[in-house]
């Protein structure tokens, strides 16, 4: 059976996270009953991770075998077509080898968290961010990041509900920058890794978040790593700022 990689990209806000969930509306869900569109017996895909409800995605990807050869720009027009009027894109397909698999195959992950500091609400990125109202120091949270790179045990910044065997995961890039933005500033969270634990990115992001606005000093993010305990964690910041940007695999499905 011919097997494609899916790049997609969605809202993640009318939705129950990525993965399917008994009465509930999921992107993975979405996904697979466009493809039963094409292919009434079509059985399932596999993602390269799950996001959480209210998560965006600009570079998920995930692989589904089909029982006949699709031309690719044809298979991605089809399942887009079929999507609508779901907030959910298929912006590239590509033929792979029967062993690629988008979960296992995948050897990097990236994730961008967006956290707008203005005082006026938004409007046009409304259910998109995260705003807070307060400035924010991006030299404090950048120290205080800088604790969290390499190889460490997360339990601090892991949910009571992670599955993963084990806490100890090595970040290779978790960068701050600020961007302008109307009336206020855009600060964005860059973040690299192999794999993550659930909630780790927006648990990072809570915490730093803290440092930024003064409440807490640089040094105590790398007390609270230390501690390896969950309850010694900042707030964990809302999911509408998060965002999956990019899978990395060592031959690239898509070129780019």
């Amino acid at each position: 059976m011919p097997r494609y990689a899916l790049k997609i990209e969605y809202n993640g806000a009318p939705f129950s996270g990525w993965q399917r969930q008994k009465g509930l509306p999921t992107v993975q869900l979405a996904v697979e009953e466009a493809l039963r569109k094409l292919q009434p017996d079509f059985d399932g895909i596999q993602a390269a991770g799950r996001t959480d409800t209210g998560v965006h995605a600009t570079g998920q990807v995930a692989h589904c075998d089909m029982t006949r050869e699709w031309e690719t720009f044809r298979l991605m027009e089809a399942l887009n077509y079929h999507l609508k009027p779901d907030p959910v894109a298929i912006v590239d397909v590509a033929a792979v080898a029967d062993d690629f698999h988008a979960r296992f195959s995948a050897r990097e992950r990236r994730y961008l968290f967006r956290l707008i500091s203005r005082r006026a609400p938004l409007v046009h990125d409304r259910g998109l961010v995260w705003q807070v109202r307060h400035p924010l120091d991006l030299a404090a949270m950048q120290r205080g990041a800088n604790y969290l790179l390499g190889q460490h045990d997360f339990t601090t910044f892991r949910s009571a509900g992670c599955q993963a065997q084990s806490p100890v995961k090595t970040l290779d890039e978790l960068r701050i920058e600020r961007v302008d933005y109307p009336h206020g500033s855009e600060v964005r969270f860059h973040v690299r890794a192999r794999s993550f634990l659930h909630n780790q990115v927006r648990s990072f992001v809570g915490t730093l978040e803290r440092v930024g606005a003064g409440a807490w000093e640089p040094e105590d993010v790398r007390e609270v790593l230390e501690a390896r305990d969950r309850t010694a964690c900042g707030p964990v910041s809302p999911p509408q700022g998060l965002y999956l940007a990019h899978v990395h695999y060592p031959e690239r499905p898509f070129g780019a």
